[in-house]
């Protein structure tokens, strides 16, 4: 028997002076525990998305797409390295108009949180300044009078350029600095000036990972965690650092994030054991940059997969985060070359030049990837249940995992108040496999008795996460628990009670308790409904777990009603609730559950047409074998230049046909060292090998049928070195050496729907 007992004492709730009585919003409070909007507890979840790096046309789209995986806050670097790479000539204009973006965000019913810097990293060069700021004769990113006053002048075009945009009413966050470890004055310094350049919020934040001593309250500490990261040397096995984010725990610190620019050993248990590392007694425990995916350096090139993304997050929900903030949520491209983190600006990474897809979410080229999917699952139950989670503690089980080794205990916690909540299970790491867990049952003691479940032990197959309710009331009914994972509840109406939905988690009977008694309940039959006091009904829904990526919930804020639609085709909705669907297909392949029924929404065509269809590609030039050595930094390979894919590289040329829309996008399989993508010459956007497609929105890149557009491979080599993920490593060691393969270019088009109302 697993047990955990919730009867312990939460923690004292301290108001800090922060959104209380200093930059204060109407109707937003914050505590020790939560954050609070209209009176209610919330729990945000953020996504990044940079601005300078997504068409300005693209915004409301991109923005569309995080709202319907679940985000309710934008963030964004406001990097000055974009904005002025000659001092006095910044530009505000087209992608750079900051003002325009917040203006955007806020149109589709988002908040927007401004990371301003100076220094933001991002993998830019100088980590965001540019190179007359990096050469300027003063003590980078602290109080030096001289470096002040370059930093007054940047805020203040920044001030300017949001033009009064920038107050508690508008922007919901200020980021000072980042990954700033040992100068908590300049941080209120900085605080300072943003201020006297007319910008405030109503959160005023900073990161905290790696120990670092914060101005405590003057900033809201916010953590991170990555499932897998660049920033280790090539040779080196999966970082326990990376290992600790798949387990639960109320250690909040990661010391490897940024650790490589530091120049600290990222390597340890993972544990909150840096000075400084703790939670504030004035904050709750908050995120800004979980994983949404990973950069590629060309050293080391990890390729997390959907569920390693979704355990990360997962397993910081039910460690008692009261704000889940992704970074990234939303790839791009660098808005020009020479931007980029490399090793001659003095950083120990080689990135690519222009591409910024990160593995994210939402793809370079607006695509969503499989994570969009894991993640709105999460988020659709953040929507329903948040204002109940947000305050609730996390209480870890009695018997724990012995350290990040331990791949034989099983990994739970639960997060209640007064003993109703949720059982969190995450059973999934990438890289070590885990087994089977045998013969789970829980015994949980609440302040109203212990709660056993389910009623026989079962198995826990790897890749379980799992969200199972536990005494949760909706309306006037309370299930007791049941062994489904909550996504949402639906409104009820004069005909049908509430719904609450449950979804199948893949191998495990779904069982669903209510005054004592167990029933067995088949996935995607009709729904069972439940009898409470005083004639109160609801129904409980449970959907098959092979419905899990075709889950789309609009939100109860997007026109007032809760909608459940399943379907593989791309939905989004506006501000007021009006639904897109995007599909290849001659209609939608959308359904909508409405008062007990599946009924097929009425859809009006809009734009373009489904193509699928593969492109002609003609090889121009062979490769020849390259050196393959580029040169070192510190143990860690160099990229190589273009001279060498100029001198190696083979080159296909690709015939786009006519008749495209601006919905088109190319999508390349291949396999070498580098791609890069060229449209008449000049590159669009590039790739270091890991194993995954090159895909690039054609209408945005400029590549028409009248375009040359070429794509380069340059060879890699079996001797290399560089780290690769462990199906891209075998093909390369089965390759004769010097892999340079195109597998196939392929069109993918989606036609346009609107819902008629």
């Amino acid at each position: 028997m697993l047990r955990a007992d919730l009867t312990g004492q939460p923690r004292a709730e301290l108001r800090p002076a922060m959104a209380n009585t200093e930059d204060v919003r109407a109707g937003l409070a914050l505590t020790s525990r939560t954050l609070r909007r209209d009176g209610r507890p919330w729990l945000p979840v953020s996504g990044e998305l940079h601005y300078t790096r997504v068409p300005r046309e693209r915004w409301t789209a991109r923005l569309r797409l995080m709202r319907a995986g679940g985000v309710s806050v934008v963030s964004t670097y406001v990097p000055w390295l974009h904005h002025e790479p000659v001092r006095g000539e910044a530009r505000f204009d087209g992608r750079y108009d900051v003002g325009a973006f917040v203006d955007a965000v806020r149109a589709e019913g988002l908040e927007v949180v401004l990371r301003i810097g100076p220094w933001v990293h991002g993998e830019m060069r100088n980590g965001g300044l540019p190179d007359w700021v990096q050469r300027a004769p003063v003590r980078h990113r602290t109080d030096d009078p001289e470096y002040l006053d370059l930093v007054r002048e940047w805020f203040g075009r920044i001030g300017a350029a949001l033009d009064g945009g920038c107050t508690p009413d508008t922007v919901l966050g200020i980021q000072l600095d980042n990954e700033l470890y040992d100068q908590p004055g300049h941080l209120v310094t900085l605080k300072r000036l943003a201020r006297e350049a007319g910008m405030s919020a109503a959160l005023w934040t900073a990161t905290a990972w790696g120990g670092a001593d914060l101005p405590d309250p003057e900033v809201l500490p916010l953590w991170g965690g990555y499932g897998d990261g660049f920033w280790v040397d090539p040779g080196e096995p999966w970082d326990p650092t990376f290992r600790a984010h798949f387990f639960f725990s109320h250690a909040w610190d990661d010391p490897g994030i940024g650790a490589d620019v530091r120049g600290t050993d990222a390597a340890g248990s993972g544990s909150s054991t840096v000075p400084g590392s703790e939670l504030s007694p004035w904050f709750p425990a908050a995120t800004c940059e979980l994983g949404g995916g990973m950069a590629t350096a060309y050293h080391r090139r990890p390729r997390p997969d959907a569920l390693d993304i979704a355990a990360v997050a997962h397993a910081k929900l039910g460690s008692g985060s009261a704000w889940q903030g992704y970074y990234m949520y939303a790839g791009g491209t660098n808005p020009g070359p020479g931007l980029e983190e490399t090793q001659a600006t003095g950083y120990p990474n080689d990135m690519t030049r222009l591409s910024y897809d990160f593995h994210a979410p939402v793809g370079e080229a607006g695509r969503a990837a499989p994570s969009h999917a894991a993640l709105r699952l999460q988020h659709a139950f953040i929507e329903a249940f948040g204002e109940r989670l947000a305050p609730m503690p996390s209480h870890l089980p009695d018997a724990r995992p012995s350290g990040v080794e331990d791949s034989q205990t099983l990994r739970w916690a639960v997060r209640a108040d007064e003993g109703s909540g949720f059982v969190f299970i995450g059973w999934h790491q990438p890289h070590v496999p885990l087994p089977t867990y045998r013969g789970a049952r829980f015994r949980i003691h609440t302040s109203h008795g212990p709660v056993e479940m389910p009623s026989a032990p079962v198995d826990i197959p790897a890749g379980t996460l799992a969200r199972w309710p536990l005494r949760l009331s909706v309306g006037s009914v309370t299930v007791d628990w049941a062994t489904a994972s909550a996504i949402t509840v639906l409104p009820g109406s004069a005909s049908t009670p509430p719904t609450l939905v449950l979804l199948e988690d893949a191998g495990i009977s779904v069982e669903v308790a209510h005054d004592g008694v167990a029933y067995a309940v088949t996935p995607g039959a009709a729904p069972v409904r439940i009898e409470g006091a005083v004639g109160a009904t609801l129904d409980v829904l449970v959907l098959p777990a092979t419905d899990a990526a075709r889950v789309w919930i609009v939100d109860a804020a997007a026109g007032g009603r809760r909608r459940l639609l399943v379907g593989s085709d791309e939905v989004t909705w506006d501000a007021a609730g009006r639904v897109s669907v995007r599909g290849s297909g001659d209609a939608p392949d959308v359904r909508e559950y409405v008062d007990g029924a599946w009924l097929t929404p009425r859809w009006e065509h809009a734009d373009g047409t489904g193509v699928a269809a593969s492109v002609s590609v003609r090889r121009v030039r062979a490769s020849t074998a390259p050196s393959g050595d580029y040169g070192s930094r510190d143990g860690r390979q160099a990229a190589p230049d273009d001279a060498v894919l100029d001198a190696h590289a083979a080159v296909y040329r690709l015939d786009i046909p006519a008749g495209l829309g601006d919905d088109a996008v190319l999508r390349v399989r291949w396999a070498g060292d580098v791609a890069q993508l060229r449209v008449d010459g000049a590159t669009a956007t590039d790739r270091f090998w890991d194993g995954s497609e090159l895909v690039a929105n054609l209408h945005d890149i400029g590549a028409g049928p009248d375009a040359r557009v070429e794509v380069r491979i340059l060879p890699l080599c079996r001797d290399t070195g560089v780290h690769l993920p462990v199906d891209a490593a075998a093909r390369l060691a089965a390759s004769a050496d010097g892999l340079s393969e195109l597998d196939d270019a392929r069109i993918d088009q989606r036609a346009l729907w609107r819902e008629i109302r």
